[in-house]
């Protein structure tokens, strides 16, 4: 159980204490880097003389490599001919990568936060390509993308987690398969691989980083590819287009093969990221994760709805992500005041996202978090209130 966190002398955290009958067992609801299993940190600490400080071209991380790989694999269901790749530098090092390897010329981004309009950005800033072009929504939303002449690449995101808002993965309605001459379809799938279901047959690049659904730290990519994908990044290597060796996706792809990363990775991340997935599918799959994501979604949003303070930011319900959850306070309820509260008695990391500008918390429903946490935390949500009004 939590202890109480007596706040630091001179600042304007009222001296609320949450009775610990309340409290999570585990006050860590951060969107990134999030909660760590104690069980993923005592098998770091079990081998940590034999794989922590060894080389990561030898046996030990190779094996947690290919363990690593082959795990996303089955949790995946990836089809035939699929590859998984990994890389080092996260998520933003990968919107690097894909603008070197797998934009042919032009692409179109779905923009509906600010994740989503990363990629864009880096697209537009590449010399070698075309304008991209760029359908937008208001934060809390999210557009549709829609075949494109001219369009060999169609960046969508699975969860953007600025917002807390996810759509469903699928090609563009009317688009033909790669095969047939349509674009790749790549998918952000940083806050939601893991947590959220998806059909592999709808996309061709479906790439993460660990620190969000795997419970591990951040530094790390890893990329499910299609055939279709691998065949653009090898013809692109081939006609000589440059790249960064770091951020070259065939050198990528061809160390993945041999089960290493092409430069020294952070081993705990691996071993992390590695006994997280084989967490999962211990427990049942993407299905039995995704369970555990829809039941703290439930109770998170069941309770916003019911509060007369709280309602979710995002107003379809079928958009409201199951893996992070924003949810609007009333002006009467300052939420930057509820979150230094909670963070006073160790329940951590529900601000809002900074540039969201909003009157909310967001607090992340990743697979490692129980539900029956997510329900702690309400009641800790309503006690806070009840003693600030009073």
């Amino acid at each position: 159980m939590l202890a109480h966190v007596t706040s630091a002398p001179g600042t304007d955290v009222p001296d609320i204490r949450i009775p610990d009958s309340l409290k999570p067992s585990d006050g860590r609801f951060g969107s990134g880097p999030s909660k760590v299993r104690p069980e993923q940190v005592t098998a770091l600490a079990a081998v940590s003389s034999t794989y922590l400080g060894t080389s990561h071209r030898q046996a030990p991380v190779r094996s947690v490599v290919a363990r690593l790989r082959a795990g996303l694999g089955q949790l995946f269901s990836i089809p035939d001919g699929y590859e998984v790749a990994l890389g080092n530098g996260g998520t933003t090092a990968f919107w690097d990568v894909a603008t070197f390897c797998l934009v042919e010329r032009r692409s179109q981004h779905l923009a509906f936060g600010e994740f989503s309009s990363k990629f864009a950005q880096a697209v537009r800033a590449a010399p070698h390509l075309e304008e991209p072009q760029v359908i937008e929504s208001p934060a809390g939303t999210h557009p549709q993308s829609r075949v494109a002449e001219g369009i060999d690449l169609y960046a969508l995101t699975h969860n953007e987690t600025s917002t807390g808002v996810m759509m469903e993965v699928r090609r563009p309605e009317g688009t033909p398969l790669p095969a047939d001459g349509g674009g790749l379809v790549a998918v952000d799938a940083t806050s939601a691989a893991g947590g959220l279901r998806v059909d592999p047959e709808q996309f061709d690049v479906y790439y993460f980083a660990p620190q969000k659904c795997f419970a591990s730290d951040g530094g790390l990519w890893a990329a499910l590819l299609s055939p279709a994908a691998v065949e653009r990044v090898e013809r692109l290597a081939e006609q000589g287009r440059w790249a960064p060796a770091s951020l070259d996706l065939h050198i990528a792809l061809e160390n993945s093969r041999l089960e290493q990363t092409y430069n020294t990775p952070a081993l705990a991340t691996l071993l992390l990221f590695s006994e997280q997935v084989e967490w999962m599918l211990a427990g049942g799959g993407l299905e039995w994760s995704a369970g555990r994501c829809d039941r703290s979604a439930e109770i998170l949003y069941t309770w916003a709805e019911q509060s007369d303070f709280a309602t979710p930011f995002v107003g379809k319900p079928s958009e409201r992500s199951h893996v992070v959850g924003t949810i609007d306070f009333v002006d009467a309820v300052d939420a930057a005041r509820v979150a230094k509260v909670l963070r006073a008695n160790g329940i951590v990391d529900t601000e809002p996202y900074r540039k969201l500008g909003r009157n909310q918390l967001r607090i992340a429903m990743f697979p490692a978090i129980e539900p029956d946490d997510v329900a702690a935390l309400c009641a800790c949500i309503n006690h806070v209130v009840g003693a600030l009004a009073s």
